[in-house]
């Protein structure tokens, strides 16, 4: 008995260890064909622009799935299209090897966009009032994801995305956690404006059109402030 005990946990043990290695690989070739993503994405997929997203540890299955709706049509990006119909399956799988394997970085302290902050027919804020505001506008962008909005029918982004926006890797559904508010902010705009529906069932599409600007901002720098 402990011998087949023992066989099963070397086996198993092989097993990890060989998966490990092959992902490792995996991530190094992948790292080599990401080079020409580095200029938006960042060298480790930590993009230092608002307006482009981070990479970095995303989900491997979601990175590979919409490469390949960037490659078919399905999602429209005229930046991408061209990179993806370069791109096979083998090397898709790769470059989100690579990127799912490095760490997000952290945003650094959020603070209102300069619009909100100037307008000429109103008192110039206190350093204060603006700390107030923006304190308020996370914690309405916190209860819209755990709780969502009943009376206007807004789903909470934690029963897909996580309590720590994590997302679900079996699913696809994307981590967002310390993404840029930025794009975020794009993301779901287009979503509820009917510009992004590659997903199932065009879900996002139903969920963001109910949302008010106010709301995707919210939850746009409440998103960005998770580590």
């Amino acid at each position: 008995m402990i011998k087949k005990l023992l066989t099963v946990s070397i086996t198993l043990a092989l097993a990890t260890s060989t998966n490990f290695v092959y992902a490792q690989a995996k991530a190094g070739v992948g790292k080599e064909k990401a080079a020409s993503c580095a200029g938006c994405h960042g060298e480790d997929g930590n993009s230092m622009m608002p307006g482009f997203p981070k990479l970095a540890g995303q989900h491997q299955g979601y990175l590979v799935k919409q490469l390949k709706a960037f490659k078919k049509g399905e999602r429209i990006a005229p930046m991408m299209a061209p990179l993806a119909m370069g791109l096979d399956e083998k090397s898709m799988t790769e470059i989100a090897a690579y990127y799912a394997a490095q760490k997000i970085s952290a945003n650094p302290a959020p603070s209102l966009p300069a619009n909100d902050d100037e307008d000429d027919e109103q008192p110039t804020k206190t350093d204060d009032e603006k700390k107030a505001e923006l304190a308020n506008l996370i914690a309405q962008g916190s209860d819209l994801y755990r709780n969502g909005n009943i009376s206007r029918e807004v789903s909470a982004c934690v029963a897909c995305h996580g309590p720590y926006a994590e997302g679900n890797k079996p699913a696809d559904y994307p981590s967002l956690h310390s993404q840029h508010a930025d794009y975020v902010i794009k993301t779901l705009t287009d979503f509820k404006n009917g510009a992004r529906s590659n997903n199932p069932e065009n879900m996002m599409h139903m969920i963001a059109k109910k949302m008010t600007d106010e709301d995707i901002k919210a939850v746009a720098y409440y998103i960005s402030s998770l580590k």
